[in-house]
């Protein structure tokens, strides 16, 4: 009965609950589930490291890692909000997810993937300055501008993701409550709704070509003129050393709009939802563990800096 009253005069999108579907169609869950809370676990440990090492070895007190600190973060919050909800479904099929904690896990995501889209922006303009106007680096990125950029990559996502989930959950849903999807997805949402979304699926596809074009357009801008004064460059040393410093960023920004343009750009009937859950599980799970790997292989200040937290205990137990 308290159910029933809980309707009254108030919008039942926000009193119904959700269930994720997940991975219900695949057999062998549990070996799944360890599989992937391994793969979490892993992601925890590489991108703590980068955020430790980054805050403790004074060497890698720069705006490069500074920003590469932000990335760890960012990747932090994005796979703990997913994870450990997917690992609940895997264990628990069927528990049911409130409207707010659905909504709640949309906003984070939204604002996470905007957040990550802008930092990787800030840190290719930043290989830039730092390359092509190397004597005017210090005055430019200064402490002062670098925790401005970076609390607006934070932030930035945030008022327009809410507006679109508020939209979303203005929508009348109907029939079954079952998301075919380990998260709430605003697509897997939209196939809940009893009324005509076009117009709300074309002002989300405008934003998200925004969000990702205008950002992929200034890393791009960014490394032409990179590969400009690389190519200008009398060494061959001073060129592979500049080189180096942009090469595991190149990788990570491919990684990225590789994987959420796959997710975001195509459209609905160019794949079925379950092989987007699994791109979204890479999303979720491998990219955010390779990209502190791929910074570790490539950067050689970084392995330095991990040499030098493995050698200290031994240094200072020498001297006891």
């Amino acid at each position: 009965m308290a159910r029933s009253w809980a309707f009254v005069g108030t919008n039942q999108s926000w009193t119904r609950e959700f269930v994720l579907l997940g991975f219900a169609h695949v057999p062998s869950l549990p070996l799944l589930t360890a599989l992937f809370l391994a793969m979490f676990l892993l992601m925890l440990m590489c991108n703590g490291l980068i955020v430790m090492l980054s805050m403790w070895d004074p060497v890698l007190s720069v705006p490069m890692y500074f920003f590469l600190r932000q990335l760890a973060l960012v990747e932090l919050c994005f796979s703990v909000d997913i994870v450990p909800r997917l690992l609940v479904t895997l264990l628990w099929p069927g528990r049911d997810m409130s409207p707010v904690g659905c909504a709640l896990q949309m906003l984070l995501v939204l604002a996470c993937v905007t957040s990550e889209c802008f930092l990787l922006t800030i840190m290719a303009w930043d290989r830039y300055v730092a390359i092509c106007r190397p004597l005017h680096y210090g005055a430019i990125m200064s402490p002062q501008l670098c925790h401005l950029l970076a609390t607006t990559c934070w932030l930035a996502g945030v008022p327009l993701s809410l507006v679109f989930i508020i939209l979303l959950f203005s929508f009348p849903f109907g029939g079954p409550r079952g998301i075919r999807h380990f998260s709430c997805d605003i697509e897997a949402l939209l196939s809940l709704v009893c009324e005509d979304t076009r117009v709300f699926e074309t002002n989300v596809l405008v934003a998200t070509v925004l969000v990702f074009m205008v950002p992929f357009c200034l890393v791009a801008a960014s490394y032409i003129g990179v590969l400009v004064t690389v190519l200008l460059m009398p060494s061959a040393i001073g060129r592979h050393k500049a080189l180096s410093t942009c090469a595991s960023h190149l990788i990570v920004v491919v990684l990225f709009y590789g994987m959420t343009g796959v997710i975001h750009l195509p459209p609905k009937a160019s794949y079925s939802p379950e092989s987007k859950q699994v791109v979204s599980l890479l999303c979720a799970l491998v990219t955010p563990m390779l990209n502190p790997l791929t910074y570790s292989l490539w950067n050689k200040e970084i392995k330095a800096a991990l040499g030098r937290v493995n050698c200290e205990p031994q240094w200072s137990g020498s001297h006891e």
